[in-house]
């Protein structure tokens, strides 16, 4: 074989192998659409169904409708490790915004961990209504024993004080709270042993394509997947933050697992406990509810904060900004939901709940061939820029013969393709304006990329605890906050975050 010709052959095979991977890629996104596609036909239908009967994009309820409702006693659960930079300005905003009277906050924090410790105390000193719970292991553990910590001394309080709580809420030290969130929670608790609120992200710059991509998924998810998805299961998942239970919600589920409420074995506890109390039959909502008249629910510029996400009864919040902290972060979701509760709930359930197990696991196949899908058609370019600027380039046999198989469900994908741009340009468009919509196209790439990299991280990680056995730590993430001097009913202020140092 001369040497001339071994070149060719290499870029040959490779070729061929590529063309393989064409097809396997094409069968894996027509897949992996169908439930896509099922969620968007439910969510669209409804949305044409709510027009129809004129009640518009998502309810509207007044805000004297909500006060007029006797108030609940509401216990506000913070899990706080290394949080000095963001929880005392947190705290104080929360405690500024809140539209309601009969709460109590909760931190938990740790005995190893003195400066958050401080910055809690100096709230706690100037304010009674918040409550310092100490965890009795150093920290970190894991962000469920730190809420089964606080969910104790709820308990020893109640005792303490005679007070007795009704409605628990989680909330991050990231979180911006709307002032009328509790009050949402105190008119749909009990009715529903659980309601989650929209999470959105806070404003971020159109270059901020890290930051940003969370910002697109949240609209999307939280506007448009959740609405579907309780239309279909009837059931959601558990975010984590801007979520209400119920007492009997969380005795429930400590009463069936005979122990705390929160899984100290998942990453992911917001989930798991979600799937508990889908379980035991207890009632679940997304609330995606505006109050008229609107009341700016962030600390930032509103102008900054065209569409409907600056009018929802939700929680927003600074998603990480640095490409290291998103993947760290996603790769401790992509664990907990679909590896971790893959092992404890395997599929079990109706139709409904294994579909909603598909949804949230099939992530470990698509976020791979995703970011392959990019690279095969960055090398589909690269081959036609080659034969048609070098005229002594040789002629290969096509990737995909016309007509074939391959060549119709490519055909199929690139039109899946283009519905998930509109859904995407959509759901940001409503919820941030019109010109995070667009960028929101460009971003889904570098999402993409994230995404894999998460990914790969999360099963490196699973692996590893397979074969040693080693414990998965809380993988915790760099939180930021709008900065000092601003709450959610201050006039318009520019803002800058502040980073925890972490």
């Amino acid at each position: 074989m001369s040497a001339a010709l071994e070149p060719i052959l290499v870029v040959g095979a490779a070729l061929h192998a590529l063309g393989v991977l064409i097809t396997a890629l094409a069968v894996i996104f027509l897949i992996a659409a169908l439930d896509d596609a099922l969620i968007d036909l439910t969510f669209w239908t409804d949305r044409v169904r709510r027009f129809r009967t004129g009640r518009g994009w998502v309810d509207t309820v007044e805000r004297e409708h909500l006060e007029a409702i006797p108030e609940k006693w509401l216990a506000v659960m913070v899990p706080a490790w290394d949080e000095s930079a963001v929880i005392e300005p947190m705290l104080r905003n929360l405690l500024a915004g809140a539209q309601y009277a009969s709460f109590r906050v909760f931190v938990g924090t740790y005995p190893n961990d003195p400066d958050t410790r401080a910055a809690v105390k100096r709230v706690c000193a100037d304010d009674p209504r918040v409550v310092e719970v100490v965890t009795s292991e150093p920290g970190p553990t894991c962000k469920a024993d730190c809420l089964n910590a606080i969910w104790r001394g709820i308990g020893a309080n109640e005792v303490r004080t005679g007070q007795r709580f009704e409605i628990f809420v989680m909330q991050d030290c990231e979180d911006v709270v709307h002032p009328l969130a509790w009050r949402l929670y105190n008119s749909l608790i009990p009715g529903h042993d659980m309601v989650q609120l929209p999470v959105l992200s806070l404003p971020r710059r159109w270059w901020q394509w890290t930051a940003a991509h969370y910002q697109d998924e949240f609209a999307q998810l939280h506007f448009k997947d959740l609405v579907a998805r309780k239309l279909l299961a009837h059931s959601v998942p558990a975010a984590g933050v801007g979520v209400g239970f119920s007492r009997r919600a969380l005795e429930s589920v400590a009463a069936h697992v005979r122990g705390d409420p929160f899984n100290t074995r998942s990453l992911t506890e917001d989930y798991d406990i979600a799937l508990h109390l889908q379980r035991l039959g207890l009632r679940q909502l997304f609330a995606l509810v505006r109050v008229k008249p609107g009341i700016t629910a962030v600390t930032s510029d509103p102008a900054r904060l065209p569409g409907l996400g600056a009018e929802l009864i939700g929680v927003r919040e600074y998603f990480p900004d640095r490409l290291r902290a998103a993947v760290r972060q996603k790769a401790r979701w992509v664990v907990g939901i679909a590896l971790q509760a893959w092992r404890a709930w395997g599929w079990r359930g109706d139709f409904w709940w294994c579909l909603m197990f598909w949804r949230d696991r099939k992530v470990l196949v698509t976020n791979p061939a995703a970011a392959l899908g990019y690279l095969v058609v960055l090398a589909i370019v690269a081959q036609w820029l080659w034969q048609h600027i070098d005229p002594d380039a040789p002629t290969f046999p096509p990737l995909v013969e016309p007509d074939s198989l391959t060549a119709w469900m490519l055909l199929v994908n690139v039109l899946v393709l283009a519905n998930r741009i509109v859904q995407r340009i959509a759901c940001v468009s409503i919820v941030h304006g019109i010109g995070q919509g667009l960028w929101s196209v460009p971003r889904m790439a570098w999402a993409s990329a994230i995404n894999a990299l998460a990914t790969a991280r999360a099963l490196g990680l699973w692996m590893r605890h397979l074969l040693t056995g080693r414990v998965i730590g809380w993988d915790k993430t760099a939180h930021e906050y709008p900065d000092h001097g601003s709450h959610a009913l201050a006039p318009a202020v520019q803002v800058q975050p502040l980073r925890s140092t972490k």
